[in-house]
């Protein structure tokens, strides 16, 4: 059983600029593709952001293109989540998900069934 635990959140300034971070307890997240997510209380979960296990693949829903970056690193033991000129909207609950996929050149949305608690982001001056 993959177990996720993500990192990195908190308080921010609009503006501002925080980075994630998502780890398996105890194994690599080689072979898995990741997935971040957003909720906000009330509203359905958001896809955010994925990258593919190989990690050559990525994808940002319309709402962060251009300021959040997902890479890997190296060691393919963290997904990272890099989030720029944040926004009072970028307030969520954030959660990284993980699975494997026939394919390592592909993400997706969806189709995740490991997933982390969540860390919570507020941008707010």
């Amino acid at each position: 059983q993959l177990q996720l635990v993500e990192s990195g959140g908190g308080l921010v300034q609009p503006g501002g600029s925080l980075r994630l971070s998502c780890a398996a307890s105890g194994s690599t997240l080689d072979y898995y593709a990741i997935g971040w997510f957003r909720q906000v209380p009330g509203k359905e979960r958001e896809g955010v952001s994925c990258i593919s296990s190989s990690g050559g693949f990525t994808k940002y829903a319309d709402s962060v293109k251009g300021r959040f970056t997902i890479f890997r690193d190296k060691a393919k033991v963290t997904v990272y989540l890099q989030m720029n000129s944040l926004k009072q909207e970028d307030t969520a609950v954030y959660y990284c998900a993980a699975d494997r996929f026939l394919s390592r050149a592909v993400c997706s949305m969806t189709g995740y069934n490991y997933w982390g608690q969540g860390t919570q982001v507020t941008v707010s001056s």
